[in-house]
């Protein structure tokens, strides 16, 4: 009874955060932040990457959830049904039934490959998971993956166990449907829409997982959330316009003839991936949109002055506590990264660099706890500013020597470079 209780209230506190982040969204600074992450963070390209490789991989997957569906006799009657749902639901209706009908004649002639030909395919296909892991640790800014052997397992599991999870939603669709069926056929009652609504928070519910389980960073799962509802709307936009496109301005057609499935395909492949990469940028900025940061990283010599910053931060926090505790030999309180952020009114991601700048000079110390938090190590009255200037600014080398010479860098301690509070707060 208690579980039950503790899951509901955990139930009730996630749709309280995902309505109250929705009606506070910040769709203008979505909006800007969309823009600089697509140019900045080179998305187009990244799309255009995961496109080659996904025309690559389709074979294999549909070969393994084949395979997965004949190891399963009781999945059978159910394997054309949800066929026919996953294309036409991911994929234009005008190239849905020839894409179907493509992947059938490969997977096919896959059942004829050796042993040799299959590792290559689930090669293939495990390339494609690993290259999506890749790219959205990227927009994170997660700088140290999680080991190599824990994710191809990890994505091995969901790449046999996916096509039978599949099977199960189908076959209780179809339950709803075969119950509902006198409902739909009678006068003035339609239940359609109930399979639509089922069929887009599926997909809601995958884009979330994704956002929320791939990146080795903490992703709430009400913004995960929210960016699967953005993501899957946008998709079905993006695939009822290219349809219309393609239905009123038959170009591919006239042109490429039979052979017009292959570039429409690689079209809708690509705007697909450009939605999925700019929801992942919602989700992993979606906690500063929410907080209205002001601050971004459009400068030269960014991660120098955020890392000064840090340090200011830190020292102050230090300071309060050492005044206020009993004992000296007290561990400093210190402030999490959420907190750094709010302080500094800058995206938490923008911390990461001169973060790990910082712990690798040892002058800051991570404290791992429910909610890890930095504290500071060094006396910034006596310790050099060289380091730092080397390590965030400007490299030593005899071309820069000159300068600096000319900056006094090295003879100057960390204190005297830090900010000046007036000016911080204006920044």
């Amino acid at each position: 009874m208690k579980k039950w209780q503790s899951a509901t209230q955990v139930w009730q506190r996630f749709w309280q955060d995902v309505i109250s982040d929705l009606r506070r969204f910040p769709w203008r600074n979505t909006a800007i932040t969309l823009r600089e992450r697509f140019r900045e963070d080179r998305l187009g390209q990244t799309a255009s990457s995961l496109t080659f490789t996904t025309v690559m991989a389709l074979v294999p997957l549909f070969t393994v959830g084949l395979a997965i569906f004949s190891a399963f006799p009781m999945f059978a009657r159910f394997e054309g049904v949800i066929e026919k749902w996953l294309v036409q639901s991911l994929v234009p209706d005008q190239i849905a039934r020839t894409v179907l009908k493509y992947l059938h004649q490969f997977s096919s002639k896959a059942g004829e490959l050796g042993w040799l030909g299959a590792v290559v395919l689930l090669i293939t296909a495990l390339a494609l998971i690993l290259t999506i892991d890749r790219k959205l640790n990227d927009i994170w800014r997660v700088r140290k993956l999680r080991p190599l052997s824990h994710r191809v397992l990890t994505y091995w599991a969901v790449l046999t166990l996916g096509p039978l999870m599949l099977a199960v939603s189908a076959s209780l669709t179809t339950y709803l449907f075969s119950a509902s069926k006198g409902l739909i056929a009678g006068p003035g009652a339609s239940w359609l829409w109930v399979l639509d609504v089922l069929e887009y928070f599926m997909v809601v519910a995958g884009l979330a997982a994704l956002y929320h389980y791939v990146p080795n960073a903490r992703v709430r799962w009400s913004h995960a959330f929210i960016s699967g509802l953005l993501v899957s709307a946008a998709i079905e936009v993006v695939k009822k316009g290219l349809g219309w496109y393609l239905g009123e301005v038959p170009t591919y057609s006239a042109v490429y003839g039979a052979f017009a499935t292959v570039p429409i395909l690689l079209i809708w492949i690509y705007l697909a991936w450009a939605v999925v990469l700019l929801g992942a940028v919602v989700a992993a900025y979606l906690p500063s949109l929410l907080r209205g940061v002001a601050r971004r990283s459009d400068q030269p010599g960014w991660d120098y002055q955020l890392s000064l910053e840090i340090l200011q931060q830190l020292q102050l926090a230090h300071k309060g506590h050492v005044q206020d505790a009993a004992s000296i030999t007290e561990l400093p309180r210190g402030l999490s990264a959420e907190e750094l952020a709010v302080a500094l009114r800058v995206d938490a991601l923008h911390l990461e660099v001169p973060m790990d700048a910082l712990l690798e000079l040892d002058w800051v110390g991570k404290l791992d706890e429910a909610q890890s938090r930095y504290v500071l190590l060094a006396n910034l009255e006596l310790m050099p500013l060289a380091p730092l200037v080397q390590a965030l600014l400007l490299p030593k080398s005899r071309h820069s020597l000159a300068m600096w010479h000319a900056s006094g860098w090295a003879d100057k301690t960390v204190q005297e470079a830090l900010p000046n509070g007036d000016v911080l707060h204006q920044a």
